[in-house]
């Protein structure tokens, strides 16, 4: 077999070893990483079976805590919500578990159990409700003692989770199981890629009788790199110690008007002395002497075609082939005219905007302290009105007839109208005014606090609330409070004619990284096409005899998330209800926890 022969087998069998190496270890590190993955489903599949099953007995729990808080007095709107709160959510809670348990007959038959005892204790705390609102608590506390004693539900949760545990520790167990194989896997694959290198390494050191081969080439790659050097249209050229030029590619003689090429020029005299350059001559000398490296010197040059252009000079000393030559400069200048003027475009441009933002925010502070003068300069006129409303109907007395008590009563609700709209004015002009102190924001719990001041008031209805998980947020807790309130508010309010109002409200985290809040409704809508004065100061698009209200609410959300860096938007049909969104950025929460701070 000849030489070439044998180097062809080589190859083949080089090849395939390293197809062996990293394809085999490759196949079997997906198949393990993919079990290991599964294991590691299985694990979070029992950790939040355990969670569920948590959840439900804190429920439970809390509603009869609560009931029993009915039972000893305590009746606001809170305590009442929580001794409904496992009748509402528990059976639900108790599908999804079941859901999550159906590979699971064990558990299957626990979790019956469990429903069982758990119908049977929210049947007898319903029916100690209603001994309570009929007044009879001794049969309410005898209810509530019965459910406690005849379906206890400690023992069947304490089974459900300690089978979930035990199988949380086999799950547990096949997953490090796993890992120990990926491990194993890797530590194998390393062996075998070591071998690999040594071989390879092995490989080269016959190569070196071929070096004559390689110098050949080498010295025809340096020809082709000369042919590139004068082909490239970035003025280059190569100067000595001296700053006497070497070599220049045609784009730099073309650029200054010089043969170059044909004799050695120094580089003061290049181009009519436009690098004549004191201080550029002595940085030039620097990166030779110091082994300094010349970055964007801007420098302006009237070139061979009578231009005056603006030129960008970068240099940096290179080793001449041998030790005891001296260094060489490289340098390099290139045509930032079109650059220049359009940056000095852009400067001018800046400078008017900004100019433009200052009268903005002039007239944006003259704005809101007309605002605010106005304001406070109208509660006079209207205290004014109120009192000798007041003061007239005192003095007619009995002598007031229909007629006169209507004109009176007109006069004072529209007195109160305008000192609400005023009060709504001064809230809308601070909101402009004073400074965000930012904190990390549960919007949960501003979400649930904004629901229950919504439906506190709301006797008789019907309302179904759907809230969804919320993120933390970085923002003004009290602005925030607000924003939740009026639109939470808004829902409340525009379902009033809905036999089931639903309310929901969800997050999401936009394309952009920022969360995306909305409010949905099923009330009375409004035309899009009137959407642009939804958000305004005194906006209104439904009769006040309708749906009561300023018209100002909308207009504090908006201009409290534009502060946030925010924005909001809505959308609606008329008798379809409404949508409407806000968003926040997203910013760190735990970098927020440490203090707050006030822009």
């Amino acid at each position: 077999m000849n030489l070439s022969g044998i180097m062809r087998w080589r190859v083949a069998g080089l090849l395939l070893a390293m197809l062996i190496i990293v394809g085999m270890p490759y196949v079997v590190t997906r198949e393990n990483t993919q079990a290991t993955q599964s294991a590691n489903a299985w694990v979070t599949h029992s950790t939040a079976v355990r969670s569920l099953i948590y959840r439900i007995a804190y429920i439970a729990r809390d509603s009869e805590a609560a009931a029993y808080r009915l039972l000893a007095g305590d009746v606001n709107a809170t305590t009442q919500a929580r001794a409904i709160r496992a009748a509402d959510e528990v059976p639900d809670l108790l599908r999804q578990l079941r859901a999550m348990t159906r590979d699971n007959p064990r558990q299957q038959t626990k979790i019956g159990a469990l429903e069982n005892s758990v119908s049977g204790r929210l049947t007898l705390m319903a029916q100690a409700r209603r001994q309570l609102q009929q007044g009879n608590a001794a049969g309410a506390r005898e209810s509530l003692r019965e459910a406690g004693d005849l379906f206890p539900v400690n023992v069947a949760i304490d089974a459900i989770v300690h089978n979930e545990s035990e199988l949380l520790a086999i799950r547990e167990k096949a997953a490090a199981a796993r890992a120990f194989n990926g491990r194993l896997v890797l530590a194998i694959t390393a062996l075998a890629q070591l071998l690999l290198l040594m071989i390879i390494v092995v490989a080269s050191e016959r190569q070196i009788g071929r070096r004559r081969k390689a110098e050949d080439r080498e010295g025809r790659a340096v020809q082709r790199s000369r042919l590139i050097f004068q082909a490239v249209r970035e003025p280059i050229a190569l100067f000595d110690a001296n700053l006497h030029s070497l070599l220049v590619n045609n784009a730099f003689s073309e650029l200054y008007g010089e043969e170059l090429q044909q004799r050695s020029q120094p580089l003061a005299a290049i181009g009519g002395g436009v690098w004549n350059d004191t201080a550029l001559l002595q940085r030039l000398k620097d990166v030779l002497l110091r082994d300094r490296e010349l970055w964007d010197y801007d420098a302006v040059q009237q070139t061979a075609d009578g231009q005056e252009r603006h030129v960008v000079v970068n240099a940096r000393r290179l080793q001449r082939e041998s030790e005891s030559d001296e260094p060489a400069l490289l340098l390099t200048a290139s045509d930032v005219t079109v650059r220049a003027l359009t940056e000095q475009k852009v400067t001018e441009l800046n400078r008017q905007l900004e100019g433009k933002v200052a009268q903005i925010s002039d007239i944006n502070r003259e704005l809101e302290a007309f605002s605010y003068s106005v304001s406070h300069d109208l509660r006079a006129p209207l205290r004014h009105i109120a009192g000798f409303v007041r003061k007239l109907e005192q003095h007619l007395g009995e002598q007031v007839d229909d007629k006169a008590a209507h004109y009176i009563a007109v006069i004072d609700s529209s007195a109160q109208r305008m000192a609400q709209l005023i009060d709504d004015l001064l809230v809308f002009s601070r909101l402009g005014r004073g400074p965000l102190r930012l904190q990390a924001v549960d919007m949960q719990s501003l979400a649930e606090e904004a629901r229950a001041l919504a439906e506190s008031g709301q006797v008789g209805r019907r309302i179904v609330w759907t809230i969804e998980a919320l993120p933390m947020v970085i923002g003004d807790a009290n602005m925030l409070r607000t924003v939740w309130q009026n639109l939470l508010g808004n829902a409340v309010k525009y379902t009033g004619k809905c036999e089931v109002a639903r309310i929901e409200v969800s997050a999401q985290q936009g394309r952009q990284g920022d969360y995306e809040f909305t409010v949905a409704d099923n009330g009375a809508g409004f035309d899009m096409q009137y959407a642009d004065k939804l958000f305004g100061v005194f906006q209104r698009l439904h009769r006040a005899s309708e749906f009561p209200g300023n018209g100002i609410g909308l207009a504090n959300v908006r201009r409290i998330v534009t502060r946030h860096g925010g924005r909001v938007w809505a959308e609606a049909e008329p008798g379809q209800g409404a949508r409407f969104h806000f968003s926040l950025p997203a910013i760190d929460v735990a970098g927020a926890r440490n203090g707050e701070s006030a822009i």
